[in-house]
């Protein structure tokens, strides 16, 4: 069971970070105070000078090559979802398949804001229960159901339960049920959410934040 109170805060205080990772390289966005919402991502070139250090003049040339909104496009970047992370990794290699400019040398270049929400884990067969208050609505920003470690909810469980850290769904409904509310409790099971990974011991992990009227605005 995980309950949690939050109070109001106000508009404006949310910190907008722009990082940029050359061809080949591994991007790592994280947050310690929040939860990473990204904003706009680019992969290509718009600027000859960033990430041109030692490249031939001829692999610059193109400043009119860019694919947008890389980050929000599964099918661009289906095993990274950034939205509602504490910590996101990618590999510029994840984007070889999709070239928006042959010859060019590339980037990805991210604008992301570090958002103060709540993180949440709650285990297989437990009930999830957020709760804001007085006057306040609940916004999911994230949720994934699975195994990412062999630690989190492995207490007196078999080690064949635990050792399949690769398994996430991203679970979207829940801010169709959830935003909006000044209280949602969430069933936390495979008979709700689908079983990604049959014999593995699963648990749901949330990011989430209680806001005002100012956010709803934002966000709506």
């Amino acid at each position: 069971m995980f309950l949690s109170v939050c109070v109001c805060v106000p508009c404006g205080l949310y910190l907008r970070s722009n990082s940029i990772v050359c061809f080949s390289l591994l991007h790592i966005m994280r947050e310690d105070n929040g939860v990473i919402i990204v904003q706009a991502a680019m992969y290509g070139r718009t600027d000859a000078e960033i990430c041109s250090d030692g490249i031939p003049a001829d692999q610059l040339a193109n400043t009119q090559c860019f694919q947008i909104d890389t980050l929000k496009d599964s099918s661009s970047l289906s095993p990274c979802r950034c939205d509602g992370k504490k910590v996101c990794e990618i590999s510029t290699n994840s984007f070889r398949t999709s070239d928006p400019c042959s010859g060019i040398y590339k980037y990805l270049d991210t604008t992301y804001t570090c958002f103060p929400a709540i993180h949440s884990v709650t285990c297989d067969d437990s009930l999830a229960n957020l709760q804001c208050g007085e006057g306040q609505v609940l916004l999911i920003h994230g949720a994934d159901y699975g195994r990412r470690d062999s630690t989190t909810c492995s207490l007196n469980l078999p080690a064949s339960q635990l050792q399949n850290v690769q398994c996430s769904k991203p679970i979207s409904n829940l801010a169709d049920s959830c935003n909006g509310k000044s209280n949602c409790t969430v069933k936390v099971s495979s008979s709700v959410f689908g079983d990604p990974c049959f014999g593995t011991y699963k648990y749901l992990e949330m990011a989430y934040s209680c806001h005002c009227k100012c956010l709803r605005l934002l966000f709506n």
